[in-house]
């Protein structure tokens, strides 16, 4: 049956041209990931210059030790403390609102808009940091009147022992300068590297028991497939078994397993989150900038850099393959 004659429907009154309003729901569905696992689980720590220095140490090595009965003290040289230094990086992020979207009728929940993008340069400048942490090669930069300052990331402070690359690699000269790294050829990740890597972190370190072990997706899935020292967790609703494994139970150390979409594919960091720390000289803020025509302006500034408290803490597993 077709509509009765002289009845006003629907089509009469289309939105577009009509005078029916318009169903566009309160809620706004936006699933960019914003997780950030690295800067999540380290410490917070205050920078007072563009250059951030810290000092760490260690122990002499163990020796036999036994003194004849009245003998006369003796002295050595201790081992000197090694300094290491970060620069601050500055990230920006900007919102430019004009001052009618501002006043209009929004949808998706919004009630200002300028409040909605600030809001979601907060979580994207956090993920710039993430990525420049430990997602790229990153050397730190004195910067210039020309050139922006940079911190140095993650790897670039795992020197020595605490890298692990593949047949021909060169290990991180240390503390922000990668100038002469190589990660070397590319292998599958296997339990075995992972146990190696672990007993070596548990050789040069005497720290947190209770590690965090940051990669990315693929490589986390291959942890998954490990089978001797993993723990799966059950959940107590419905009793079926996690598909993957949220923590490897290793002989020295237990490690948390996180997937970080913002890390190095080809790399594992094992962490020990004790010693690693956001140093913030500028805590994320936002200020007015001036107004320009009929729009408001803002930007969001965080200025920060990575402390890695001592890199012997921690270490690289990289050359891991990434499909």
């Amino acid at each position: 049956m077709a509509t009765p004659v002289g009845a006003v429907s629907t089509y009469d009154e289309p939105i577009a041209t009509g005078g029916n309003r318009e169903d566009l729901s309160d809620m706004l569905w936006d699933v960019s990931p914003t997780e950030t696992p690295f800067i999540t689980a380290i410490g917070k720590n205050r920078a007072t210059a563009t250059s951030h220095d810290w000092l760490t140490d260690v122990l002499e090595d163990e020796a036999s030790n036994a003194s004849i009965e009245g003998s006369d003290a003796t002295f050595v040289d201790p081992a000197s403390r090694v300094r290491l230094s970060n620069y601050t990086q500055i990230l920006t992020k900007t919102a430019m609102v004009t001052g009618s979207q501002e006043k209009v009728l929004k949808g998706g929940g919004i009630k200002s808009e300028m409040a909605y993008q600030v809001a979601r340069r907060m979580k994207a400048i956090k993920r710039d940091a993430e990525y420049g942490m430990v997602g790229l090669s990153q050397e730190k930069v004195a910067g210039s009147t020309a050139l922006a300052r940079k911190m140095g990331g993650f790897l670039s402070y795992l020197s020595g022992t605490s890298f692990r690359g593949g047949v021909g690699a060169v290990a991180p000269v240390g503390n922000g300068d990668l100038t002469a790294y190589a990660a070397g050829t590319a292998r599958p990740f296997t339990e075995a590297i992972l146990s190696a890597s672990l007993a070596a972190l548990w050789d040069q370190s005497g720290g947190n028991e209770n590690i965090l072990g940051i990669t990315g997706s693929h490589n986390r899935g291959v942890v998954s497939t490990f089978t001797a020292s993993s723990t799966r967790y059950v959940t107590t609703d419905d009793k079926k078994l996690v598909a993957s494994i949220d923590v490897y139970d290793g002989d020295f150390h237990t490690v948390t397993m996180s997937p970080d979409r913002f890390t190095s594919p080809s790399i594992m960091f094992l962490v020990d989150p004790e010693y690693a720390k956001v140093s913030d000289l500028r805590p994320l803020f936002t200020r007015d900038i001036a107004t320009v025509g009929d729009a408001t302006r803002k930007q969001l500034v965080w200025e920060t850099t990575l402390e890695v408290c001592n890199p012997l803490a921690h270490i690289a597993i990289a050359a891991l393959n990434t499909v």
